[in-house]
């Protein structure tokens, strides 16, 4: 058996400057790895959370990996402590949302931003309903 010692996706784009500046500033992430023409992996320090990100067409990688990732059907979903006061930086920040706030009836409170890739992240708090 393979036995998993974490999780993280790749995102295949094209932006890895503005990705890297975007995660650093508005999440707190931190680079552990980064390399503008290639690669960059990020680590949230306080939550273990990692994203990474490869750039489209790098010669070292297989062909299926030469194209950016799709935008559609893929959201980076990041789960916060207190949803209005994260709704309340991104407004400040004048972020790009691609949802409103919004409270589910299945007790989930959430609103959703875009990244520089345009990949979307949904910011959730999670409640009992």
């Amino acid at each position: 058996m393979i036995k998993p010692m974490t999780l993280f996706p790749v995102y295949v784009t094209d932006r890895l400057d503005a990705q890297k500046a975007f995660y650093e500033t508005h999440f707190g992430f931190k680079p552990v790895f980064f390399d503008a023409d290639f690669y960059l992996h990020l680590l949230h320090p306080d939550a273990g959370i990692q994203l990474g990100f490869l750039r489209e067409d790098h010669p070292s990688q297989p062909e299926f990996l030469f194209h950016q990732a799709g935008r559609n059907g893929m959201v980076i979903s990041l789960e916060v402590a207190d949803v209005r006061a994260a709704v309340a930086t991104a407004e400040s920040a004048e972020l790009d949302f691609a949802m409103p706030f919004k409270e589910e009836p299945w007790g989930q409170k959430h609103f959703m931003v875009r990244d520089p890739a345009g990949f979307v992240v949904d910011i959730v708090e999670h409640e009992t309903p």
